[in-house]
């Protein structure tokens, strides 16, 4: 009997440890404290950045627009009516908010067919991918936040047809993506677990 409690309770430690990764850290203001707070973030931003190029800061802005580092992050509900839930507005979900259909051309190309959205490695990685894409069809820079973030909203497509023009809404995010991808830059350089 003592050893099914003493199993019990380790399974209990063990389900108390998991779970909370895809919960947002405190402070997303500060990157330092970001990845003080989830180093394997920072594990998993450095390996895209060797594997793909993308900056540590570009892929954090990034995730912070689209999820706020919620691992579970998903469109909202629509609506029939006003009260009858019909669906999500999109399929984007995750870290990166990737759709489904994007998604599954990451893992065809790269080949992880066991990727998920809801894992920083996989997310960052996936980002990396697609920014790198972005860079090979539309010539943008992978430091170049502000771009990156209209191709990756828009589409490779959307972007060369410069469809971002017309949502001067859309234009505001990309310069706050680029304003948090300085400061997430600027507070890196200060910050000693990042060296």
């Amino acid at each position: 009997m003592s050893r099914i409690i003493g199993a019990l309770a380790l399974l209990l430690v063990l389900a108390s440890c998991g779970g909370g990764d895809r919960t947002p850290p405190r402070n997303l203001d500060n990157a330092c404290s970001i990845i003080s707070q989830r180093p394997h973030y920072l594990r998993a931003f450095r390996a895209a950045e060797r594997r793909w190029g993308v900056p540590v800061h570009v892929q954090m802005a990034t995730i912070y627009q689209e999820s706020k580092f919620d691992g579970d992050a998903r469109t909202p509900h629509k609506y029939v009516l006003g009260v009858i839930p019909m669906g999500r507005v999109s399929s984007a979900y995750g870290y990166g908010q990737a759709l489904d259909g994007t998604w599954d051309d990451y893992k065809k190309a790269t080949g992880r067919r066991t990727a998920r959205r809801d894992r920083i490695q996989d997310a960052t990685d996936f980002m990396g991918w697609y920014m790198n894409e972005s860079k090979r069809r539309n010539g943008i820079s992978l430091h170049d936040a502000r771009n990156q973030y209209l191709a990756y909203h828009e589409g490779h497509g959307g972007y060369a047809r410069r469809s971002y023009r017309s949502k001067a809404w859309l234009m505001r995010v990309a310069n706050s993506v680029s304003a948090r991808s300085n400061a997430y830059q600027a507070q890196l350089a200060s910050c000693r677990k990042f060296r």
